[in-house]
């Protein structure tokens, strides 16, 4: 459904995608993360032919970018990482105007935009300027743009950024909805998030740094990738055991999670490392409470991949 191979855009000295290649088949949601410039917008810009390639290769639905771009747009649902729909618009006026923009006519727009504001729940609010909604509704409402014209692919850039965790809840069942429903001809999604509990609902996980993949799998495949290296730790006070966990060798990250500590350590030096801490840490004015190792979460894996060389 998408296929993109070895993709490239500089600005200047800076390469944004340096290189990006990957492949998301239907039925799959499939998250792209990484920080603050990262990439990831670019890259779904790419995608979107909102920027123009300078090597590489992309294609929707099989319709190459860089030749079918129209073909290919008429396969894409796209929302943006900022609201873009007009403020001075209704929510009916605003899915109006992009469905005829896209070329359908009224006996075609208007059933299928009542079908979706009632799927993402904004049948109630059709008549309500899009100025006067809330941040979660209106994602839903660039939602609802993004599907009037039945894309099979659909490209989301952190959708569910500055809103409430209740209303991330119902985007995201939303997705999964759409993904069960809709699947019977093929349909994808990539989604860009910072979030890594959105990351590990995803059928596969790619992270991105300085423009380049540096780790993809499923969302168990990555966390295997610290099995063994996690402690957590608990003592006090919090910040002197900080400080005293990470001058001790074999600690590579120290990280605050609640009244407690996650540890990333090299492979193979849990039990050193315990029995170093039971001693460092009292002699140096801290408490020792305990120490276990426990299983990653992808934002274990996220810091860990963060500190490392592309």
């Amino acid at each position: 459904m998408i296929h993109a191979k070895d993709l490239h855009k500089s600005y200047g000295s800076v390469h944004a995608v340096n290189g990006l290649s990957l492949d998301v088949a239907a039925g799959e949601i499939y998250g792209l993360v990484g920080a603050d410039g990262a990439g990831k917008t670019t890259a779904l810009r790419l995608l979107v032919g909102a920027l123009r390639l300078e090597t590489g290769e992309a294609s929707i639905c099989d319709f190459d970018i860089r030749r079918q771009l129209e073909q290919a747009r008429a396969n894409i649902g796209y929302l943006s990482q900022r609201f873009s729909m007009y403020e001075d618009l209704t929510v009916l006026e605003n899915i109006r105007f992009f469905a005829e923009t896209r070329g359908l006519k009224r006996n075609e727009w208007l059933p299928r935009c009542m079908e979706i504001l009632d799927f993402v729940g904004l049948a109630p609010f059709k008549d309500r300027f899009a100025g006067q909604l809330s941040g979660g509704m209106k994602q839903k409402l660039g939602l609802a743009t993004a599907l009037v014209t039945r894309p099979r692919v659909l490209l989301l850039d952190e959708p569910t950024t500055g809103v409430d965790p209740v209303t991330r809840q119902d985007f995201w069942q939303l997705l999964i909805r759409l993904i069960m429903e809709q699947n019977d001809g093929g349909f994808a999604v990539i989604i860009s998030t910072p979030y890594m509990d959105e990351a590990a609902r995803c059928n596969r996980v790619g992270f991105l740094k300085h423009g380049q993949l540096i780790a993809e799998g499923t969302p168990g495949q990555l966390r295997s990738m610290l099995d063994g290296r996690i402690l957590e730790l608990r003592g006090g006070p919090l910040r002197l055991v900080k400080e005293i966990t990470a001058r001790e060798n074999g600690v590579e990250d120290v990280r605050a999670f609640g009244d407690r500590l996650h540890l990333r350590i090299q492979a193979g030096q849990a039990d050193p490392v315990i029995e170093a801490l039971k001693v460092s840490i009292p002699a140096g004015g801290g408490s020792f409470v305990d120490a276990r190792p426990i299983p990653s979460t992808l934002e274990d894996v996220f810091m860990a991949l963060s500190g490392q060389d592309a």
